[in-house]
């Protein structure tokens, strides 16, 4: 890498990993936040909707402004919107402020990441310096996950929850600084309109799907307003896919859907962070409800799995350097789903952490290896003028597989516990087990979908 390629890859991976935090950050300190601002127990978790809703539903059509704009341009913006809803965020006293603050949160995130991951693609052409770039940006939003449940719990017991957000106001900041000196702007060379009629429907259709998704964690699969909502998602998305079909200038050309590696690819990668999050949201309600750890025990707990995230984020472009990325990928999960698998052992004994330790660090390794597969292979055989096209479905992906697993492995829990028809110890033990066992089988379907119907990649425009 030259000199100007070390300092953009450090802006954009310091921008991924802050947003990839914020997803998590405020989990652990959402009681305090209730106390702090008046929220009602029933409402807190839309601190976490909102910003959810955003961040998933406006990422695909963000990644497509950033190639008629400008991706830097875009960067740029999101950055300081992320830096100023942050802000507010911090101080807000009332309940409307603060989201209107995760707002800005959602809606910088949907813009930054689709453009950070554009401006890394086309500052590395394909091979290995992309992987590597690819590898990195993986483990840091991965590691960013992790991350977010202990600086939150951090930050909580020794400051005050405010500073969940504040943090975020010096690296914007500095990102601010750094970014229009060492970032070349960047767009789509073709003439391009944007497909405002898609844009609606699309945008529509993943707040749906998502709005329904959450509330199916928090009530039922069978409540009238998650089915209305998800009823909802499936004509937008079926209204979606028509007007695209005639659109002059389409939000997603359906025939990029029908690339092996961009369809397989993104499912691969929306399966590999559902499980991942999902799996540390299981094991929270475990370390609390079953061995008796803090909020803030249970979040260190997971450092392990932040770290081998890091480790696995380095090993994943090596794996595809030697064995292609359609074989990390297959490899990856099968060791996850492994990994995964090993935990359905765990038990109320407080040795358990033991397995909970090794598990979690052996499938954190495997998960970044598919994630950067689903990086490589979601993005590959594109040119240039397709990449925030490309981008923008990985991270619409990446977003939807963060928001889906927990509402998803939460289901099964309660599932789970509602057959028991109790829920002391003993039952929470036996419903996470039973999540586990699913979320172990998701990998092994995954990976076995990926083995069958995933191919290399051809170069060619689709745009």
């Amino acid at each position: 890498m030259t000199t100007k390629q070390r300092l953009a890859l450090i802006v954009l991976l310091t921008a991924s990993f802050t947003l990839a935090v914020d997803f998590s950050i405020l989990n652990v300190a959402l009681p305090a936040i209730g106390s702090d601002v008046g929220f009602s127990l029933e409402n807190l978790q839309w601190v976490a909707t909102a910003f959810a809703l955003c961040a998933a539903g406006f990422t695909l059509l963000f990644g497509r402004v950033a190639d008629l704009a400008g991706r830097r341009r875009l960067f740029l913006i999101g950055m300081a919107l992320l830096g100023a809803a942050s802000l507010a965020g911090g101080l807000a006293a009332e309940p409307a402020l603060l989201l209107l603050a995760r707002v800005g949160q959602g809606l910088a995130t949907a813009m930054v990441v689709p453009a950070a991951l554009s401006l890394l693609l086309v500052s590395f052409p394909e091979g290995p310096l992309r992987d590597k770039a690819l590898g990195l940006n993986g483990s840091l939003m991965a590691a960013g996950f992790t991350t977010g449940a202990i600086l939150g719990g951090l930050l909580t017991d020794l400051l005050s929850w405010r500073w969940a957000f504040f943090v975020n106001v010096p690296v914007a900041a500095a990102v601010l600084l750094i970014a229009p000196v060492v970032l070349a702007e960047s767009r789509a060379t073709s003439k391009l309109r944007l497909d405002v009629p898609g844009a609606v429907t699309v945008t529509l259709g993943l707040l749906a799907l998502i709005f329904g998704l959450t509330h199916a964690a928090e009530h039922s699969w069978t409540h009238p307003l998650t089915l209305g909502a998800l009823a909802a998602a499936v004509v937008l998305f079926a209204l979606f896919a028509r007007v695209e079909s005639r659109a002059p200038h389409p939000l997603v050309p359906l025939g990029i859907l029908k690339r092996s590696n961009i369809a397989w690819g993104n499912l691969a990668g929306l399966l590999a962070f559902l499980t991942e999050t999902s799996l540390v949201f299981l094991l929270t309600l475990y370390l609390q409800q079953v061995l008796g750890y803090t909020p803030l025990g249970a979040g260190l707990s997971f450092a392990v799995l932040g770290l081998g995230t890091v480790i696995g984020g380095m090993l994943g472009p090596k794996v595809i350097g030697r064995f292609g990325s359609k074989n990390a990928i297959v490899y990856g999960l099968v060791v996850q789903a492994a990994a995964t698998g090993a935990l359905v052992m765990l038990s109320s004994d407080p040795a358990s952490i033991g397995l909970l330790l090794v598990a979690t660090f052996i499938g954190g390794v495997a998960n970044l290896v598919v994630i950067v597969g689903f990086m490589v292979t979601a993005t590959s055989g594109l040119p240039d003028a397709d990449q925030g096209m490309a981008t923008g479905l990985a991270t619409m992906s990446q977003q939807i597989g963060i928001t889906m697993g927990i509402p998803v492995m939460s289901a099964v829990f309660t599932a789970q516990l509602l057959n028991l028809g109790a829920g002391d110890m003993p039952a929470v033990l036996t419903a996470v087990t039973v999540a586990i066992a699913v979320n172990a089988a998701l990998c092994l379907g995954a990976a076995a979908a990926v083995a069958v119907f995933l191919k290399k990649p051809v170069r060619q425009d689709v745009g």
